[in-house]
């Protein structure tokens, strides 16, 4: 007897009958070629990590494979009536998950409503009876959906509904779009009663809005206050028994309460966790990194070193800068790295030291120049300049790395008030990506100069930015990507941006 191979089993094909000529089916002449050449484990040079190639090519990472997992992509949808902070809270999450690396895309239908109806009137628009009003609205629904569709088919892992969606017969419209397009839903209501929160939210956002552009405060005020009328009488709030069976978080004055129904995955899980967090009283943030240090002097990256005297000198003078400020119970966070706690000591005030706020890890390019890595390293030189955000250093870490570290800093700076934060340049730069909502292939090229305080003010959907230097002399420590980013680049063009030092 013929036993069958472990490949032929495994593919479940069957021996050929006495008499049977040779299989001239494509797929069976495949599937021999594809056993002959098994899956191999090859690295990543630029990533460091091990990935299955086949006839030395890269297959596909399991999350492109058109098959839905645990990992299918999920689409958030909100729910509330106008003024309750929705879009806000969608413009957070979306900043939030693209910069831990989850792909992510708001789709506002306010968006798609002012693009097909290029001029606003008035409230009448909204009425319930207004069937040409509904009739645009609806299109509008069903044009977001479609872009929802594509982007999430097309690589994307989350899309943010942002709409009110206040009827039990909306959403389950949405639902049946997701179910047939094989995506998880998870609902998030923010529910407000306070009459200051709603008002202060059309003043600082909604008089912005393109809808009022011509319209003085008091008559965008009423206009838009009726408009909400517009949406009461039909409004059903997500319901503890009718809704049993929905994923969905209920957000109540502004963050007071909430409701969690039937988390379902890590996504979920996460984005419950952030919302949780968040918070709108007004304060800022104050990120600058340690004084000018022996090692920077020298050019070199990383290590512990101490302050030069120039370093001291800014220290000195960030006390007096945020004595200054007038700031009541400012929290002050370093790493645990010497040229942090001795910029901190120098301001008197208690400070507490995060090990996650300590820089990036340069593994073996550890104190050196960069003229000593393009020496020692030029393909490993090269391979960062090529894509710096995931390039790891060997026995080192990567700035996506990083970012992952340093997410419970963001988690703890949004659910304080006013703090100030002394660290290091890759570090301010990866905070920085998230207030500012930059890019992986921005983020490592952000300047952070020595001796600057960057003011971060949270407002209505972004972040207000002030560059305060301290005007203490220090060394660039800047290196912008070169153009030759080739493994075969001279040492001169690789050194080509590297700034001056000692």
């Amino acid at each position: 007897m013929k036993h069958r191979s472990p490949s032929e089993q495994h593919h479940g094909k069957r021996a050929r009958a006495p008499g049977e000529g040779p299989s001239t089916s494509s797929a069976e002449g495949m599937e021999d070629k594809a056993s002959s050449n098994p899956r191999e484990l090859t690295q990543n040079p630029l990533k460091k990590i091990w990935m299955p190639c086949k006839n030395g090519l890269p297959e596909k990472h399991i999350s492109q494979r058109k098959v839905c997992m645990t990992n299918c992509p999920t689409l958030i949808v909100t729910v509330g009536l106008p003024a309750r902070g929705k879009t806000y809270i969608s413009k957070k999450l979306t900043r939030y998950l693209n910069w831990i690396g989850v792909p992510t895309r708001e789709f506002n239908v306010g968006q798609y409503r002012r693009e097909f109806v290029k001029i606003y009137k008035s409230f009448e628009f909204f009425r319930p009876d207004n069937e040409e009003g509904l009739k645009i609205r609806r299109q509008c629904a069903s044009a977001a959906l479609n872009d929802v569709r594509q982007y999430l088919t097309e690589g994307g892992q989350v899309a943010v509904f942002d709409a009110t969606n206040t009827t039990r017969e909306r959403r389950e419209t949405i639902i049946q779009f997701a179910e047939q397009n094989g995506f998880k839903v998870f609902f998030v209501e923010s529910v407000c009663e306070d009459p200051d929160v709603i008002q202060e939210n059309i003043v600082q956002v909604k008089l912005g809005s393109p809808d009022y552009t011509n319209c003085n405060t008091e008559e965008a005020v009423e206009d838009f206050m009726k408009r909400i009328k517009c949406y009461e009488n039909s409004y059903e709030t997500l319901d503890e028994v009718l809704d049993r069976d929905l994923s969905y978080i209920k957000i109540m004055d502004v963050g007071q309460r909430f409701l969690v129904n039937r988390v379902l995955d890590h996504i979920q899980s996460r984005i419950v966790y952030y919302l949780m967090n968040i918070h709108i009283t007004p304060r800022s943030i104050y990120l600058c990194r340690h004084g000018e240090s022996e090692l920077n002097v020298k050019g070199c990256i990383g290590g512990d070193s101490g302050l030069t005297p120039r370093g001291k000198d800014f220290a000195k003078k960030l006390s007096q800068f945020i004595q200054a400020q007038g700031i009541s119970d400012l929290k002050v966070w370093t790493s645990q790295m010497k040229r942090t706690i001795q910029t901190a000591e120098a301001l008197s005030v208690p400070y507490e030291q995060w090990k996650v706020l300590n820089e990036i890890d340069a593994g073996v390019c550890e104190e050196m120049m960069y003229e000593e890595i393009q020496d020692h390293y030029p393909v490993e030189f090269a391979l960062r300049d090529q894509d710096k955000y995931r390039y790891r250093y060997p026995k080192g870490e990567s700035y996506e790395d990083l970012v992952q570290r340093l997410e419970p800093v963001i988690m703890e700076l949004e659910r304080q008030e006013n703090v100030l934060v002394i660290c290091h340049q890759a570090v301010m730069r990866c905070l920085l990506a998230y207030f500012l909502d930059k890019t992986a292939e921005e983020l490592p090229y952000l300047k952070c100069p020595l001796h600057t305080v960057l003011k971060l003010t949270p407002v209505a959907y972004g972040c207000k930015v002030e560059s305060i230097s301290l005007n203490v002399d220090a060394v660039n420590t800047h290196r912008e990507r070169p153009e030759n980013v080739n493994v075969h680049r001279t040492t001169e063009d690789a050194l080509q941006t590297v700034p001056a030092h000692l």
